[in-house]
This record gives structure tokens, C-alpha cells and sequence, in this order.
């Protein structure tokens, strides 16, 4: 069974940072492609980065190159996305998913083409206080 679990979201200062992780299991991880991304109540879901496993590139939306960071741990399973110089707007539920494809698709993971990650781990909430 894929799972995905989100931790590390939290409450911090504007201009503060969290390191968000999610720990995936059920699937081959190293062959795997996950994505971040965040929701804000009554909007439409974000992707923010994405990072393929099996060779480790790494893609970012505009919104957040240069603020965020994701990493890899493939002898933990774990996808970790670095939050840095946060603001108030950044304050939203942040989710990880594993992508259909092995690689990250830009009209997938953008949420902006025909396919749609499959699974995805329950969220986790960060806020940033003014």
C-alpha cells in the first residue's frame, strides 16, 4: 500500500523557516518522482518542486525558486522540502505526492496538465505570522 506521511509544518515568524518532510513507503522509492505542493482554503491546489529519484533533478515553480529546497534521502525514503524567508502568504496546508511518472512532468506536477499525481499524503498545516 503507497503511503505518504507529512510532518513538520508548524508556526513561525514572517521571515522565519520550516523544513517540512514526507516519509513514503509502499512503492520503489529510488524509481519514484514526489512533488510538494500547497492549498489554501477555497483556492486551487499549488505545485511548488519536484525532484525525481533515480537521478536526483530537482524542479521549481517560480513562486518559490530561490525560497525553497527540496532534498532526498533515499536510505530514509524521505522527501524534504526547506522553507526559507517565509511570509504570511505562504500560510497553507503543504502535501507531498508521488507522481504517475517516473520523472517529473512538468504538465503533472504543475497540476496544470491531463494527469494527476495519484497518491497523496494528508497535508501538513504551515503558518507564518506577521
Amino acid at each position: 500500500e503507497v503511503q505518504l506521511v507529512e510532518s513538520g509544518g508548524g508556526l513561525v515568524q514572517a521571515g522565519g523557516s520550516l523544513r517540512l518532510s514526507c516519509v513514503a513507503s509502499g512503492f520503489s522509492f529510488a524509481d519514484s518522482a514526489i512533488a510538494w505542493f500547497r492549498q489554501a482554503p477555497g483556492k486551487e491546489r499549488e505545485g511548488l518542486s519536484c525532484i525525481a529519484n533515480f537521478d536526483g533533478f530537482t524542479y521549481y515553480a517560480d513562486s518559490v525558486k530561490g525560497r525553497f529546497t527540496i532534498s532526498s534521502d533515499k536510505a530514509k525514503n524521505t522527501i524534504d522540502l526547506q522553507m526559507d524567508s517565509l511570509e504570511p502568504e505562504y500560510t497553507r496546508i503543504y502535501y507531498c505526492a508521488l507522481l504517475q511518472n517516473p520523472y517529473c512532468a512538468i504538465y503533472e506536477w504543475s497540476l496544470k496538465g491531463h494527469e494527476r499525481p495519484d497518491y497523496w499524503g494528508q497535508g501538513t498545516l504551515a503558518t507564518a505570522s506577521s
